[in-house]
């Protein structure tokens, strides 16, 4: 498991408090796959209306996704998209609803045939909810355990069910868990008659049962069918046993010696199974209150475990990446199957066996289910034993049992998930490799791979891109859903800033500067704000009214002080339609959410977004930003004869084209007034220029010295294509001789180091760079 951090401080403390980040990642274009490890499996079995089966997998990249069974083949028709982290477990209750948990906090449920909505988001856990149980024929009740030591018992059919809302309680949420239908903080409870009693006491409304008692973190569940027992397990290492009606402990089942990860109950509620970190799998009698049987199959965890209908034969799974079948009766085992990564749980269906491990395919192997006395007619059994280090010491040995199956009947194959980023100088781009060893170049305002170099070197490909360039950091990024995610906080997301020119954006000026975070929103919610426009529109129109646009009107105030504002998306910033991102976010209601830009129909309001977003992109206005100046001395080089232009500092802003300083000078030491030569866009004319330095060869010793450690963008383009200045440090001419047109340059350190390397630059007629 791994943490999330929290997507914004609204405790009561005296600390400042954080601001909901907005977060969109990239998607593939085959998004009918998944790209991480799957962690959950559940067949639905043939029923009306298409009599097809279906397989729902959910997977660590926050994504569900329903497979129509063929004979041969699975296909995908519908990603269930909502959870903004892992999803870790879901069940099928009813025959048409599916029930999900997340390291995200909630448990949701589904229409499990619609295309995709979500009908409820439950936000009682206060910590990753890691495991789910539901009675198979009771389909109103749904168990969930998480890390925060939780257990809660749900009552679906009272989830749907008329509650008082408070101001504090549930709010409205739809498919993504942003408007509409339904998100809801605690429900109502089941008494003992398994009807539903409401708790008027409770300043919140009605509340889940909650089965009080673990310590520690909860990893598996289990309830029998009629939803009448619980039991649990985790890292306590003991297995509870609950009365699900009230939450009362029954009795408390100790045995194995390291975290409980898999549960089964029998139908007569006598018999349940463990599996362990311990490597053990362990049968309790729940009568007698005690262990009857050990068995020592697994070399490591044992993460999985699905029994036969009759509850005589268990498989089991785990770590080892083996797949065994055990007769609990006679202790036989045997070896069906390896995977090449650990399981991470098992769903049977007809005489297959569909495995999940953390990869991002799904394997379906022979089972023999419904008569797995044919397995063992195959040979190459053995005894299980009833210490975890008898395996183990098997193992040392040699004597591993041979696999009854080499090859899987079907697979449903997944992506390759991203393991490692590197995020470029240029704040523009991002290295990403897969776990198949492919290294590709995103380009994140646009959310397009522009290079696939394949099975590459990672470090020598970072090295190779690196370029002399710097701008301020304004996103982070993590690939912990298997995808790479861009994350974008205020008001640092707002201090990058680069000229039109080097975006290649003909539409403005090209001194005109463009402030990357809010481009980037602009491309992110086109779509969006397409649709809010049109329903603004065709609102007036109904009511014979003209629309005014008042709530989408965009201010012609910019804090940058640039009074040009429109609302077209640049092509440096426009996302594909093909294979849309996601953005993950959260309003002032709700909870995060997460949803297709595409998928955003025009509704969603502050509710749902950040207040700073709509700011951006409604009204133009970005955060009040830190002072935007530096200071900084133009001196001549260290011997140079020519004069002291200035004895004060001079300021300018943090990027600084370098003909705004070549003309300062020209002014002040050769022509001593205003430029008559230069152009209309601040430029010299053409020829004029090199005329100039070449008879001012002193103007070339003129370098900038730093002053208190400041930082100084500098970027060089003197209008002319064949010339570059090297007027600045941390630069060398041989850095500069093979870009004539350098982006931006930040220069760090000491004076005294910025004023040996600035001496290393002998700006002298003979040593410009011309550029033919």
């Amino acid at each position: 498991m791994h943490r999330v951090g929290s997507a914004g401080n609204t405790s009561n403390s005296g600390r400042p408090r954080k601001e909901k980040r907005l977060t969109y990642l990239f998607n593939d274009a085959d998004d009918t796959k998944h790209c991480a490890g799957v962690n959950c499996l559940s067949v639905l079995k043939p029923s009306e209306p298409d009599n097809c089966s279906y397989l729902f997998t959910g997977s660590r990249d926050g994504t569900l996704k329903r497979w129509a069974l063929g004979e041969e083949v699975a296909t995908c028709s519908t990603t269930f998209e909502s959870h903004v982290d892992w999803v870790n477990d879901a069940v099928l209750v009813g025959g048409n609803t599916l029930v999900s948990c997340s390291s995200d906090t909630t448990v949701k449920t589904w229409d499990c045939f619609s295309d995709g909505t979500c009908t409820r988001t439950f936000r009682q856990h206060t910590d990753y909810v890691t495991c789910l149980a539901a009675a198979e024929k009771n389909s109103n009740i749904v168990a969930s355990g998480g890390l925060g030591g939780e257990v809660f018992i749900w009552d679906l059919e009272a989830a749907v069910a008329p509650f008082t809302k408070t101001s504090e309680n549930a709010v409205g949420d739809s498919s993504n868990g942003t408007n509409g239908s339904g998100t809801v903080t605690s429900l109502r409870a089941i008494s003992s008659s398994n009807s539903i009693t409401s708790h008027t006491n409770q300043p919140q409304g009605y509340v889940p049962i909650s089965a009080k008692g673990h310590k520690e973190s909860v990893y598996a569940l289990a309830m029998n069918d009629s939803g009448t027992l619980l039991v649990s397990g985790g890292t306590e290492k003991a297995v509870r046993v609950w009365d699900s009606r009230t939450g009362t402990k029954i009795m408390k089942l100790r045995g194995h010696t390291d975290n409980i990860r898999a549960l089964l109950l029998d139908s007569t509620r006598r018999f349940c199974l463990s599996g362990s970190s311990d490597s053990m799998i362990r049968l309790w009698d729940l009568g007698q209150q005690r262990c009857v049987h050990s068995y020592a199959v697994h070399t490591d965890s044992v993460w999985a475990l699905a029994s036969t209908p009759t509850f005589s034969h268990v498989y089991s799974g785990g770590r080892d990446l083996s797949l065994y079948l055990t007769d609990l009766s006679t202790r036989e085992s045997v070896l069906l199957c390896t995977e090449e990564h650990p399981i991470q749980q098992l769903a049977l269906h007809d005489d297959g066996i569909w495995v999940a491990t953390t990869d991002s395919s799904v394997h379906r192997w022979h089972s023999e289910g419904l008569n797995p006395e044919k397995v063992f007619q195959r040979g190459g059994s053995f005894l299980a034993g009833n210490l975890s280090f008898s395996r183990a010491r098997a193992s040392i040995e040699g004597s591993t049992p041979v696999p009854v199956y080499r090859e899987a009947t079907s697979s449903i194959n997944g992506i390759p998930g991203i393991v490692q980023h590197e995020i470029l100088n240029n704040k523009r781009h991002v290295l990403t490799k897969d776990n198949a060893g492919s290294v590709k170049l995103w380009e994140i305002t646009r959310g397009v791979v522009i290079e696939d170099y394949g099975q590459v070197s990672f470090e020598k490909k970072k090295e190779e891109l690196f370029e002399m360039v710097s701008i301020p950091s304004w996103f982070t990024a993590d690939t912990r859903l298997g995808s790479l995610s861009i994350h974008l906080d205020t008001p640092q997301c707002f201090s990058a800033e680069m000229y039109s020119a080097d975006l290649g954006i003909i539409e403005k000026a090209e001194d005109d500067k463009i402030n990357l975070a809010r481009e980037t929103l602009k491309g992110l919610l086109a779509h969006w704000l397409a649709k809010k426009k049109h329903k603004v529109r065709s609102q007036s129109s109904a009511n014979g009214e003209v629309a005014s646009g008042r709530s989408i009107t965009v201010s012609r105030r910019e804090v940058d002080g640039n009074g040009e504002n429109d609302t077209v998306v640049h092509p440096p910033f426009a996302f594909s339609t093909v294979s849309p991102p996601s953005i993950i976010t959260e309003g002032s209601q709700g909870g995060p959410w997460r949803k297709k830009i595409t998928d955003l129909d025009g509704t969603e309001d502050e509710k749902e977004f950040p207040w700073w977003i709509l700011d951006c992109i409604l009204h133009n206005r970005l955060p009040p930003r830190e002072h935007s100046k530096c200071s900084f001395y133009l001196h001549p080089c260290e011997g140079s004869a020519a004069q002291i232009l200035t004895q004060g500092k001079l300021s300018a802003p943090r990027i600084l084209r370098i003909h705004k300083v070549v003309n300062y000078v020209v002014e002040k030491m050769v022509l001593d007034k205003p430029l008559d030569s230069l152009t209309s866009d601040g430029n010299f004319g053409p020829g004029q220029f090199p005329n100039l330095i070449h008879n001012h060869a002193a103007f070339y010793r003129y370098c900038f010295t730093y002053v208190n450690n400041l930082d100084l963008f500098v970027y060089l383009n003197t209008g002319n294509p064949r010339l570059n200045l090297a007027m600045r440090g941390l630069i060398t001419r041989h850095e500069l001789s093979n870009r004539p047109n350098l982006h931006m340059e930040k220069a760090r350190g000491p004076r005294s180091q910025l004023q040996d390397r600035v001496n290393e630059i002998n700006c002298s007629t003979r040593e410009c760079n011309y550029f033919g």
